[in-house]
């Protein structure tokens, strides 16, 4: 049984707070007993990050640069140790974490690392007075993540952070807590100062800690729309800033003069992709209906040969659910969609592959004969369900995509580059993807509109919301 704890001001901390038991989704087996941290050892870590905060913004750019780079190739030579405690935390196929969840937590080091060397401000000349602005860090972060991407939340959201010169605090999912604690060891071999990152575990209350706090300048959530609805209101007497990254109900646009495999593939990554437990998943696929059946023959086809089992399977494609509370919640989706009068294609079905007999495993769910008002195209299920809805033109379908609370992402196939810009245009959507989907490299932005959240992870953009400018006017 492993025994998680808090990483504060470089080492590993006892808590004597409530024991959380860490699930294995795989076997439903319990595995680690995770150590809740008290309000004493919270107070222990914002001191120490202070500390650490000094003496990091003290060092030049070019130094701060010099240690995340470093970060960044310890990061990339952990992967497969990363990678095995992801599979570990998460249930997520092997295949999937190691060649792009993982890897880019490296990569948002070595693109933070490199931009913490670029930071400058503007210099202002007047007939009797000059001014120069520079963006100076926030002090204390803190972050909050989900369970889906462990390492991915905690790189995108801590890198930034600490290329603005701030101190970072991680409070990873219940959930998933392996991760977070190697990243830390690894940091700090790296040379970051001790107390400069550091991760405390536990459930909502200490997240709501870390948001009333007076000292923690920023809260950066990955979750639910009701959760930051909750991390918003928590943050508010104190005036933190705020980056939420919440829910979707993408949209993916499939025109009939499409390259036709792409966009069957497409659909399939776009809602399958770690059992469908992604916030920008395009569960909503609408298809011109001159193709639809076609279309939609072709996905139960490719579906029905998915293998689903053991995610440490090198030929495994679809892993475990994150638990069997939520496991349940999609089942239960599953029969709101039949009662409903959406068709069952295939898939909705509890699996007990060989060997991971205890474990959440369903098959992927496609619905046809859907219609918008169905709860199963308006609610995030966050998990392995399709809705396919049938179009007739492109005004149409516009309208209906745009007819949704949230706004994380949207997909386009087409083979006609006018309508493409034309229809990307008109979405209501942080990221669009065009011919592709989820893509998402270190230096482009993602985030969400409407309900699905405000501000964003990776970019310059990113950079920017982990620092404030200081304007310096001087009289001659």
């Amino acid at each position: 049984m492993d025994r998680i704890r808090a990483f504060i001001n470089g080492g590993f901390e006892t808590s004597d707070g409530t024991i959380l038991h860490k699930i294995n989704p795989v076997t439903g087996e319990v595995i680690a007993e995770v150590e809740q941290t008290t309000p004493i050892l919270l107070q222990k870590a914002v001191d120490a990050s202070r500390s650490a905060q000094i003496i990091w913004a003290s060092y030049t750019n070019q130094k701060r640069s010099q240690i995340m780079i470093k970060a960044s190739q310890l990061l990339a030579n952990s992967l497969e140790e990363l990678t095995r405690l992801e599979v570990k935390d998460v249930g997520k196929v092997w295949s999937e974490a190691i060649s792009a969840d993982v890897p880019c937590g490296a990569e948002a080091y070595e693109f933070f690392g490199a931009l913490a060397a670029t930071m400058t401000g503007t210099s202002h000349r007047w007939a009797d007075a000059r001014g120069y602005t520079e963006r100076v860090p926030l002090g204390i972060c803190a972050g909050i993540g989900a369970w889906n991407y462990p390492t991915q939340i905690a790189c995108w959201k801590s890198a930034p952070a600490l290329a603005a010169g701030n101190a970072f605090i991680l409070k990873p999912s219940e959930m998933t807590p392996y991760t977070a604690n190697a990243i830390a060891e690894i940091l700090h071999e790296a040379g970051m100062p001790a107390g400069l990152f550091q991760v405390v575990h536990g459930d909502y209350s200490v997240g709501q800690a870390l948001c009333e706090h007076p000292q923690i300048a920023k809260i950066s959530l990955t979750g639910g729309v009701e959760t930051g609805k909750k991390i918003m209101a928590q943050s508010a007497a104190t005036l933190k800033k705020v980056t939420l990254e919440l829910g979707g109900k993408a949209p993916l646009i499939v025109f009939a003069d499409s390259d036709f495999d792409l966009a069957v593939q497409t659909a399939l990554d776009a809602n399958f992709y770690t059992a469908g437990e992604v916030c920008s998943n395009a569960t909503r696929v609408f298809v011109e209906d001159i193709i639809a059946d076609k279309f939609m023959a072709a996905l139960v086809e490719k579906t029905q040969k998915l293998k689903i089992g053991d995610p440490m399977s090198a030929d495994t494609q679809i892993g475990a659910i994150i638990s069997e509370n939520h496991l349940e919640k999609i089942l239960s989706y599953i029969e709101i969609g039949k009662s409903e009068g959406a068709k069952l294609l295939t898939g909705g079905i509890r699996q007990y592959p060989i060997g991971c007999e205890g474990g959440y495993f369903i098959s992927p769910a496609i619905f046809a004969d859907c219609r918008d008002d169905m709860q199963i195209v308006r609610e995030e299920i966050f998990g392995p369900v399709m809705a396919v809805l049938r179009f007739d033109n492109e005004e149409e379908v516009i309208k209906r995509a745009n007819d949704t609370e949230f706004g994380l992402g949207a997909g386009i196939i087409t083979n006609d580059i006018g309508r493409a810009y034309r229809v990307a245009d008109k979405l209501e959507a942080g990221n669009i993807w065009i011919n592709s989907y989820n893509l998402i490299p270190p230096d482009w932005p993602f985030g969400g509109v409407k309900q699905s959240g405000f501000g964003r992870e990776s970019s310059v953009f990113a950079l920017e919301s982990y620092s404030q400018i200081k304007a310096t006017y001087i009289q001659y």
